[in-house]
């Protein structure tokens, strides 16, 4: 019972940190460019993963992969931190954070139908009803209840948005061929994409920030984000006696970050975002319930 509480303790903790991100994305890209927020986010999660990593004595892990594990490290880093945050941060930049986030959200989705044929998995119903529901959300998100348009948002950023999902996918199907100790994995990938992310700044941006705010906001980014929520969220999962509980708790965070878009960025939630967002985690949720 007392391990239940841990893991409720860690899964709330990281159902709130995650909520904060859409906003601080939004945020930090005020101040700076996509790729200048990847690069500094990037740059704060290394520190925080190797301080993890020292902390719990386990920082020789990162030096004690085969050739194998390395080529993996290096293929997930540039899925996953390069091309998935790339794609997302233009995304954000390109949207307003509570179009941008819910459509993000469906990537639990496109995960279930990329592993049909990647990972030889079965479709199901469920699958097929989660699908029609989630896009159903999406399409009224996108369009604000205006069917006669295709968009009432940049096509460009709802593009991104989704096609973000794929990336994220990708990365994940990728990852299950990894049994390393997953803190140390997540910190090689980053070290593997990070000259890949300075690269691109450096070509297409610069590596000054005029304003220190962006910089806070990288760094927040950085550690939440991408680093120490992620070593929470196993945590609770790992605590729990039966995962579903604390898994759940997930579809918190969607809902929880409409609040903190409005009052943080003061943008005006519609109605139809609100009834998209309720489509698409009742989707997730239909998908989900397949396996529990």
């Amino acid at each position: 019972m007392k391990n239940q509480r841990k893991a409720y303790l860690y899964g709330m903790l990281t159902v709130l940190l995650w909520s904060t991100v859409a906003s601080a994305f939004k945020l930090s890209l005020r101040y700076m460019e996509p790729v200048q927020l990847l690069l500094y986010a990037s740059l704060a999660s290394i520190a925080v993963l190797s301080l993890i990593l020292a902390a719990r004595g386990s920082f020789h892990l990162v030096f004690t992969c085969s050739a194998r594990q390395y080529l993996l490290s290096a293929g997930m880093g540039f899925l996953n931190p390069f091309l998935y945050y790339l794609i997302l941060f233009k995304a954000y930049d390109l949207l307003p954070a509570q179009v941008a986030q819910p459509l993000n959200y469906t990537w639990a989705l496109t995960l279930s139908y990329l592993s049909i044929p990647l990972l030889k998995q079965k479709i199901h119903g469920r699958e097929i009803a989660a699908g029609i529901v989630c896009y159903l959300g999406v399409v009224l998100i996108v369009t604000r209840g205006r069917m006669a348009g295709l968009t009432a948002f940049d096509p460009a950023g709802v593009f991104l948005a989704l096609a973000s999902t794929i990336v994220w996918s990708l990365s994940w199907i990728t990852g299950t061929r990894d049994d390393r100790d997953p803190t140390a994995s997540l910190l090689l990938a980053f070290l593997f994409g990070l000259p890949l992310i300075l690269a691109a700044c450096l070509l297409t941006s610069s590596l000054r920030v005029e304003d220190v705010r962006g910089l806070m906001g990288a760094a927040y980014v950085g550690v939440f984000e991408m680093g120490i929520t992620f070593v929470f969220w196993l945590n609770a999962l790992k605590l729990s006696e039966n995962t579903a509980r604390v898994a759940n708790l997930i579809f918190l965070s969607p809902f929880l970050s409409l609040v903190f878009i409005h009052y943080a960025l003061g943008e005006e939630i519609l109605p139809t975002t609100c009834v998209g967002l309720v489509l698409i985690v009742a989707g997730l949720m239909v998908q989900g319930s397949r396996r529990s």
